[in-house]
């Protein structure tokens, strides 16, 4: 064997060892980088992480006002002040949920219009490795912008509410649970869109499925009068989202960390599914 041909061999198997079994010679986290500058390089990306934050915002704006206007001159006892300031700061968390939705669909769906997956799964042939990245990267930023935006929201909720000393501070339990599982929330519902525009892999498909989860059928089994609607309802995605973020008092369903593990249940069916298609459909 000649020398050029054992160096050859040297250098595949130091790729190969330097690999987080990807089944191709790209680590993890050149798969994770991968995906990162797939992400952003997507302008429906910075459009809809931008309304996020627009939303966010506006929302808190409008709230803050109106409970001004609705308040004025009257005295309001401290625990009072803090779920104003909760409310105002998260409430655009239900229509940022549409917009992340909407982009966890897309973020894998965009790759099976154009064409891109096939150049994806080839990169990475044992292919989970590649949908795991995705989702950590979708995650993250979904997260860090989530969180970015209902400070934003709480910081400009705090200056309209301060003119009618009204006010609450980000180290009150209620406001640090708003400020941490308000994004944490939105980052399970992109997970659970992105596994969904996965097993679907039609971006009309993947978000009528997922926004029809999450706001049509807590809707539909509203309106069913049987004990069985009633008493699965608190364990839809849609519904049990929300009490992560601030317990409105109406749901069985009572503690954060319970409504947290149903959403993170929809979540692994999504993800389970969305990984056994993609292992056995051809791209």
């Amino acid at each position: 064997m000649s020398t050029n041909t054992m160096n050859s061999l040297a250098d595949a198997s130091g790729r190969v060892g330097a690999s987080v079994t990807t089944g191709s010679g790209l680590s993890f986290v050149g798969v994770l980088r991968s995906e990162w500058i797939k992400l952003w390089s997507l302008r429906s990306t910075v459009w809809s992480f931008a309304l996020v934050v627009v939303v966010s915002v506006g929302m808190a704006l409008l709230i803050a006002l109106a409970s001004r206007m609705d308040q004025s001159g009257v005295a309001i006892p401290p625990e009072a002040q803090v779920g104003y300031l909760v409310t105002a700061s998260t409430v655009g968390i239900f229509f940022a949920q549409m917009i992340v939705a909407v982009l966890g669909v897309m973020s894998v769906t965009g790759e099976y219009s154009t064409g891109m997956i096939k150049s994806s799964l080839t990169a990475v042939p044992r292919r989970l490795p590649m949908l795991a990245a995705k989702g950590v990267v979708v995650f993250v930023a979904t997260y860090l912008v989530g969180l970015g935006s209902i400070l934003a929201a709480y910081l400009v909720a705090s200056a309209i509410f301060a003119q009618g000393d009204i006010g609450a501070s980000l180290a009150e339990p209620e406001m640090l649970r708003g400020l941490f599982a308000g994004p944490l929330f939105l980052a399970l519902i992109a997970i659970f869109a992105l596994g969904m525009g996965t097993v679907f892999r039609s971006t009309a498909g993947g978000i009528a499925t997922v926004l029809g989860i999450l706001l049509v059928l807590p809707i539909v089994l509203g309106l069913i009068p049987a004990d069985w609607a009633t008493d699965a309802s608190p364990y839809l995605i849609g519904n049990a989202g929300p009490e992560i973020v601030a317990s409105s008092g109406f749901s069985a369903v009572k503690e954060g960390w319970q409504n947290l593990l149903i959403v993170i249940g929809w979540v692994a069916v999504s993800s389970v599914f969305a990984a056994l298609l993609l292992k056995r459909r051809d791209a």
